[in-house]
């Protein structure tokens, strides 16, 4: 069933779990992480980044997304991840997603409270909640962000103030991960984390969840962090299952892909240490 993440935050804070947050392209990926969510009884925020879009339209992608969330009885989310602008994020709010993020991280401090705060205006008062990034996760040229960008640590002493001018609902946090494919395993500033989680009782986001390691992303889970952003674990999975079984069988290369997907969101639900809601 389709719900609103404000609740969902709310349990995964008061008791130190994480829930995934797994970017679908196509009504396959989808498929893949409902079905998991369902058989498992768990939340699932089901989200599709705007940088997707030269993939699958955002009329498509909420198509889908409706389509699957309602097909189930545990509670999604149809989350708009990564929202560049206003006119694509209202677009998204007035096709159904219950959810959006607004990132103008890479933009001047003053600059990204003003952007966030008129999508708040127009996401609140249609019981839609908003998701911000303060600091700014980078990225690599095989991710789910627009361009390839440098990593920035969010300041502690922002936080509030942030919070403060724009009254978002969650806030991605930037604290040593990275959107797409690592070399290694990232340093998680878990310091910062502790800081930052110790200011604000809003929701916490790690982007770049991907490859994270697992002890580090189930550290991140019971120290603060509620939401935890999975996609380049997903493709690869899927590109790697597929290329194993050397088949020229589309169907059961689909098939396959799919079934990889659906292992990688099992694991981390295990990882996340999600629960039932």
């Amino acid at each position: 069933m389709k719900v609103s993440s404000k609740h969902l935050y709310q349990v995964a804070k008061g008791q130190h779990f994480a829930i995934p947050h797994a970017n679908f392209i196509d009504s396959d990926s989808a498929r893949a992480y409902v079905t998991v969510a369902q058989r498992r009884g768990l939340p699932l925020l089901l989200a599709y980044a705007q940088s997707h879009s030269s993939i699958l339209s955002l009329e498509e992608a909420a198509a889908i997304g409706n389509y699957y969330a309602d097909s189930v009885e545990v509670p999604i989310v149809l989350h708009l991840d990564h929202g560049a602008d206003f006119d694509f994020i209202k677009k998204a709010i007035d096709l159904g997603f219950t959810s959006v993020m607004i990132d103008a991280s890479q933009e001047s401090f003053e600059d990204n409270i003003a952007i966030t705060k008129k999508v708040v205006a127009y996401a609140h008062e249609r019981g839609i909640v908003v998701e911000a990034e303060l600091g700014h996760v980078g990225a690599n040229d095989t991710s789910e962000a627009d361009e390839v960008t440098d990593s920035v640590y969010t300041e502690v002493a922002d936080v509030q103030a942030f919070m403060k001018a724009t009254h978002v609902d969650s806030l991605a946090v930037s604290i040593g991960t990275a959107h797409g494919v690592y070399k290694g395993i990232p340093k998680i500033n878990f310091d910062r984390l502790r800081e930052i989680a110790d200011l604000t009782d809003v929701p916490l986001v790690l982007h770049g969840g991907s490859s994270s390691g697992d002890e580090n992303l189930g550290r991140c889970a019971r120290e603060g962090i509620t939401k935890i952003n999975i996609y380049t674990d997903f493709i690869v999975a899927a590109l790697e299952a597929t290329q194993s079984i050397q088949t020229d069988d589309y169907i059961v290369s689909r098939r396959t892909a799919e079934k990889a997907m659906e292992d990688v969101l099992d694991h981390y639900y295990d990882v996340f240490g999600t629960q039932k809601i």
